[in-house]
């Protein structure tokens, strides 16, 4: 049990940290090459965020534990949504004043109904997982068509703000080793933390599924919580919100699918009678805030992120009872 946990924790200081010069060399790299900060955020970035879950994800369909990478990608969306939102709001209130992400929001709506409707049968196939990867494919094509009409909208200030979190100024040859040893450490640590929280698991009795929604879930999202509390905290509310907007859809489409396309398998029934309800719950709560009222920049508040907290904590003792 000592080395499963000590490989559990390992797993994600490496995950993190891997994940975030993944992320550094892309984005440095892509603006060597001149594509313009907008949509290395929008892309690349929401891209990166999503890696753990994905490798997770992968690791864990490849040695037949398809609840963990199911867990691992729900989960992930509950924890993005009211603890890194709910805990970014509580230190900085968010305002969205991006029209950028404002028509992604309905899109992130979309996708998930697209993916509940893919999983109501109580079977994720190789068919499924192939949808969902063409879903992604449409929405990225979307999303770096959308990003390059607005980035001539100097008033947006996603734009701006991208910009200036890019990296700008790095060598290549200094960009590309990074992103290669940030993959390299990815795929280490991922098979790393996948093997300890499978022995968790079976020693504790607990299921594959439980283990996804929680401890694997929150910790693979804790990018996105460091992400979002430093953008938030530099003025930057848009860039955290949309961390949370471009990870969800990536999660939905691109984490989902590898268990589909790795192990085919049946749906623990949990998911869809508890866990993808309360997903869905807390995106149309994030929805109602982050839009407004009749036309206004919607905010999310510290009240706004209390209330997501206590969703939070409230689902985690739910899940408690169900163990």
């Amino acid at each position: 049990m000592l080395t499963s946990l000590s490989a559990i924790i390992l797993g994600f200081a490496v995950l993190i940290w891997s994940a975030d010069r993944f992320i550094y060399g892309a984005a440095a790299l892509s603006r060597n090459l001149g594509i313009s900060p907008l949509i290395i955020g929008l892309t690349i970035v929401g891209f990166g965020t999503s890696a753990p879950e994905m490798l997770v994800s992968a690791f864990a369909a490849a040695q037949g534990n398809p609840g963990l990478a199911i867990g691992n990608a729900v989960g992930s969306n509950i924890a993005n949504i009211a603890l890194i939102l709910g805990v970014t709001a509580l230190v900085t209130p968010l305002v969205v004043g991006s029209r950028i992400l404002r028509r992604e929001m309905p899109v992130l709506l979309l996708v998930m109904v697209f993916a509940g409707l893919l999983l109501l049968n109580g079977h994720l196939e190789r068919l499924d997982g192939a949808l969902l990867l063409l879903g992604l494919v449409i929405v990225l094509a979307w999303i770096v068509y959308d990003g390059l009409r607005s980035r001539t909208d100097v008033s947006d200030p996603m734009g701006a703000e991208f910009d200036a979190e890019i990296p700008n100024e790095v060598p290549t040859t200094r960009a590309l080793i990074w992103l290669a040893l940030g993959l390299v450490l990815l795929l280490i640590s991922a098979r790393i933390l996948v093997w300890g929280a499978v022995n968790v698991a079976e020693a504790l009795g607990v299921s594959d599924l439980i283990i996804g929604l929680t401890i694997i879930a929150i910790g693979t999202s804790l990018p996105e919580l460091a992400a979002s509390v430093v953008s938030a905290r530099r003025g930057e509310p848009d860039i955290a919100i949309g961390n949370v907007i471009g990870s969800n859809m990536f999660n939905l489409l691109g984490v989902l699918a590898l268990p589909g396309l790795i192990h085919p398998a049946a749906v623990p029934g949990d998911v869809l009678t508890r866990d993808f309800p309360v997903m869905l719950g807390l995106t149309l709560l994030f929805l109602v805030m982050a839009f407004g009222l009749r036309g206004r920049a919607g905010r999310i508040g510290r009240p706004g992120g209390l209330l997501l907290v206590a969703c939070f904590v409230g689902y985690l003792v739910w899940l408690g009872y169900s163990m």
